[in-house]
Formats: C-alpha cells, structure tokens, sequence
C-alpha cells in the first residue's frame, strides 16, 4: 500500500488499549540524510478547535497503519512535538512555528 501525506494526514489515531480517538495525523517527523521516519503528530481528539494539543506519537508506538486509521499500541505520546532545529517550525496550528523565512544557506 503506497500512502502520501495528504493521505496520511487525513487518518485518525486509536489507542489500541483504551480504545480513544487521539485526533488526526497532522504532521510527520522524519530525518532527512536518514530517510528515516522518527513519528507523527497528531491534534487532539474530541476536543474544541482552540483546546487541542498537539501531541507527538514515535513511530515506535504505532502498531499499524491502514486506510482509514492509525492504531497505536501506547498512545500516551508526548503533550507537544519535539522541540524543532532553531528557526524552523513544525506545529499545524497557525501560531506554532514563528512564520520565519529561511536563509538560503539553510538548503545547502
């Protein structure tokens, strides 16, 4: 199965062991020279819009991933995503990341 992020992003996340919806998949974390995928973040669950964590959920917690869910085995992640590199953002809320424009020796 061949998944791209605006797939992704659309499933929601269930805790296998307490059966709780943990919101939508909103952001993915990876290493770039890795390739590697370290988690995903996800937007709270049943919540109202402006009450929502975001919390970040390691790869290592996910059980599976299928065409409509994500399941994880823990679920209890972490209240907010890791900290990003010094001026780059990574929430999905508006507020979160600073809006700050890279230098170009940021993509050499």
């Amino acid at each position: 199965m061949e998944l791209s992020f605006n797939d992704i992003k659309k499933l929601q996340v269930i805790n296998l062991n307490d059966g709780k919806n943990l919101g939508k998949v909103c952001n993915i974390i990876f290493f770039y020279p890795e390739n590697t995928i370290k988690g995903f973040v996800a937007t709270g669950g049943k919540c109202f819009k402006f009450s929502r964590e975001e919390q970040f959920i390691p790869l290592s917690e996910v059980v599976r991933i299928g065409e409509d869910v994500v399941l994880v085995k823990d679920g209890k992640g972490k209240n907010c995503p890791p900290p990003p590199p010094p001026g780059r953002g990574m929430g999905c809320s508006p507020g979160i990341g600073g809006g700050q424009r890279r230098d170009m020796s940021d993509y050499e």
